[in-house]
């Protein structure tokens, strides 16, 4: 795990200000498991962004990419997470692609701080086996297509303002706390933000 050092569009609170922690990186890496209990562990909501989708939508993202295609997806996937940006502290794990978008991108440079849940491609292959629930891998060669995502993927989530290697991590959920809260001094106040 590393952090990127500052530079002029990162996070630019001082850490003081409570905000979203967001959850970047690909399609099966774990963002939703690791949010789960990283939220948990710092007695916050946690969000899904997918299945807010869902919720607003009123069917799943393997329906949506259907029906609707995935630019219509895309663009739902947009709103709803401004939407999440409401100010208030929280834990989201976004979908695979919701950081390509530029807009989104913006948003959360500006109202939250990301993290990049990296880990070895070959290892989110072995992880997602056929990957037939994911509507991006439901092609002949899920592992291609995972290959493919990493080298297109990988550049823009490294704008993220924490990079956090999963790879020979045991515990990534209590290891990504300890980071985030000597990143993050509101994270380490007396009182927790309520949910």
């Amino acid at each position: 795990m590393h952090a990127k050092p500052s530079a002029p569009g990162d996070f630019a609170d001082d850490g003081h200000r409570p905000v979203a922690i967001v959850l970047v990186g690909l399609p099966g890496v774990g963002k939703s498991t690791v949010g789960r209990q990283l939220a948990t562990l710092l007695d916050l909501p946690f969000v899904d962004s997918d299945k807010e989708i869902e919720a607003a939508a009123q069917r799943s993202v393997a329906g949506i990419f259907e029906s609707l295609g995935e630019a219509a997806f895309r663009d739902g996937e947009r709103r709803v997470i401004a939407r999440l940006l409401d100010g208030q502290p929280k834990v989201i794990a976004t979908g695979g692609g919701a950081f390509l978008c530029p807009q989104t991108r913006q948003r959360l440079a500006a109202a939250a701080f990301t993290v990049w849940l990296r880990k070895d491609v070959e290892a989110v292959i072995k992880r997602l086996g056929r990957g037939r629930s994911r509507p991006l891998l439901r092609g002949a060669d899920p592992g291609a297509i995972l290959r493919r995502l990493a080298q297109e993927r990988y550049p823009i989530y490294a704008a993220a303002d924490l990079t956090f290697d999963l790879d020979g991590v045991d515990a990534p959920a209590q290891t990504l706390g300890a980071v985030l809260k000597s990143r993050l001094p509101w994270l380490r106040s007396a009182a927790p933000p309520s949910r």
